[in-house]
């Protein structure tokens, strides 16, 4: 435990309780400091938790992955699924009095599509205009009908921001974010704090009771469960498996979890500058060793204690699109061994893993390491700050990357961003002309039997040459105090705020 952490997250409590005595407060536990709080820059889970006070979306979810209505009201899609005709809520106005209206949701989007370094533009490529219909209508108009679009539009995608606020601020808006969500942006320290207050012309006013949410990165996860039971938080987010127990005896406290939407593997750099001209990098059969060398139900019951559900797919065994005819291979030291010989590599066959630095991964990454060196791998671990490492790895300095994915409604959401040729998130810049005619495919296909179908090719080409090995998909373990009442954990692994009381 990190005393000198302790003691600061305590003084910052105890400063920001002094400040706003007459305020209630929600502090929040991250396990990490988010990236740029601009929901069309960002690429952070952490961001999106944060993003869940400050920026309301078209649509959201409910606790089953239904959509459901935030900002918009209703959709409807036109018979041959190339037009979509979103209404508007009335009524709603950003953080700077700025109203919301149809000018402002097509000024958005459009930003999503056109802003240099947008990772939201592959989410929603398929559109092809946006028209103001009346103040309160937009139409979309797609270049091809595009099944994930609406999902798409329940995460960032969907996110509103002030056209004034935007404009002004161009791409420092991040530092400031104007968005028309239940809670509007006060302060942010770097691996501090962020600060946010409840925004009283709200929409939906009647159901935010929470005066002020303060979130804490403390990325040391016995840290900040220890704040959390000195009362120093009140929620923490990814409390480890191996505490559940201890949450669980506590009379103070209340456990509550879900399985994630996404999933947790490791990214391959196949062909991205320098660090790809490696054995690894250029030969699918070494990287096939090396998914034989590892055993997932083994790293499920030691770091997890068997709480994760294991996996093979950028969607669990239990999804309805998840491919039963390509099931979770077991570990095969003796055919990842001759894989290793077909190949015609020297052993050990060294190769770096770049980890995010938290106790989970860090624990992930070394029984892999132990798992791997019997089948020819001398694996080297190279810890590395969260936030540092996303732009390391889009840099393409890393030869492998342990990194998940917190999931989208959709599974499109969970692979063609990760798996097309310039997908936003293909940090290994795997390539492949077939497999981006399939994903661009299943874009279009409504029936869910055929698309499945489609997602099955996808799925026989990419699992084979190894752009990513998916590992396990995590059971999100959010613990809080019983004094916080009206929380429900959700699919996404978000936390709500509006209904929540203290």
């Amino acid at each position: 435990m990190s005393a000198p952490r302790l003691v600061l997250a305590a003084a910052l409590s105890a400063a920001l309780a002094s400040s706003a005595a007459a305020q209630s407060t929600l502090r929040i536990g991250l396990a990490e400091d988010p990236d740029i709080l601009d929901p069309t820059l960002a690429r952070t889970y952490v961001g999106r938790i944060v993003f869940a006070s400050l920026c309301d979306k078209l649509f959201d979810i409910d606790e089953k992955v239904n959509i459901v209505p935030q900002l918009a009201t209703s959709f409807e899609v036109s018979g041959d699924g190339k037009e979509v005709l979103i209404k508007l809520r009335a009524g709603v106005v950003f953080h700077d009095g700025e109203k919301f209206d149809a000018a402002a949701a097509k000024f958005s989007l459009e930003r999503h599509q056109t802003m240099q370094g947008s990772f939201r533009r592959a989410e929603i490529a398929p559109i092809e205009k946006i028209e103001a219909v009346d103040p309160l209508s937009i139409k979309l108009v797609l270049k091809a009908p595009y099944a994930p679009l609406i999902a798409q539009l329940t995460d960032r995608s969907g996110m509103m921001v002030s056209p004034k606020a935007a404009k002004e601020m161009g791409a420092n808006f991040g530092t400031k974010p104007v968005c028309a969500g239940p809670y509007k942006f006060v302060e942010r320290v770097a691996q501090r704090h962020i600060i946010v207050e409840k925004f009283p012309d709200y929409w939906n006013k009647a159901n935010v009771h929470i005066d002020r949410i303060v979130y804490q990165p403390i990325e040391d996860s016995t840290v900040r469960l220890a704040n959390l039971r000195s009362g120093n938080l009140e929620i923490i987010e990814r409390t480890l498996a191996t505490d559940a127990d201890t949450v669980r005896k506590d009379s103070r406290l209340k456990l509550s979890t879900v399985i994630e939407l996404g999933y947790q593997g490791i990214t391959m750099n196949v062909a991205h500058g320098p660090r790809a001209k490696t054995p690894f990098g250029e030969n699918a059969k070494v990287r096939q060793a090396f998914e034989l060398a590892i055993d997932r139900a083994a790293i499920n019951q030691v770091v997890f204690n068997g709480e994760n559900v294991i996996g093979n797919q950028w969607v669990a065994p239990h999804h309805a699109m998840y491919q039963q005819s390509l099931p979770v291979p077991k570990r095969d030291v003796a055919a990842a061994k001759k894989l290793l010989a077909e190949a015609g590599v020297k052993t050990p066959v060294t190769v770096e893993l770049m980890v995010p630095n938290n106790p989970e991964t860090r624990q992930v990454a070394e029984v892999i390491q132990s798992m791997v060196r019997e089948a020819g791998f001398d694996l080297k671990i190279r810890v590395t700050e969260f936030a540092t490492s996303l732009t390391t790895a889009n840099k393409g300095d890393f030869e492998t990357f342990l990194i998940g994915w917190s999931g989208r409604t959709d599974p499109d959401g969970n692979m063609h961003g990760f798996l097309s040729c310039k997908g936003p998130f293909n940090d290994g810049r795997y390539c492949d002309a077939e497999t981006d005619k399939l994903l661009d495919h299943q874009r279009t296909v409504n029936d869910p039997a055929q698309r499945k179908k489609v997602f099955e090719q996808i799925a026989m080409k990419t699992l084979k040459e190894g752009p990513i090995i998916y590992l396990y998909h995590r059971r999100f373990y959010f613990a809080h105090t019983t004094k916080l009442q009206g929380f429900k954990p959700m699919p996404d692994g978000l936390i709500r705020v509006v209904d929540v009381k203290l």
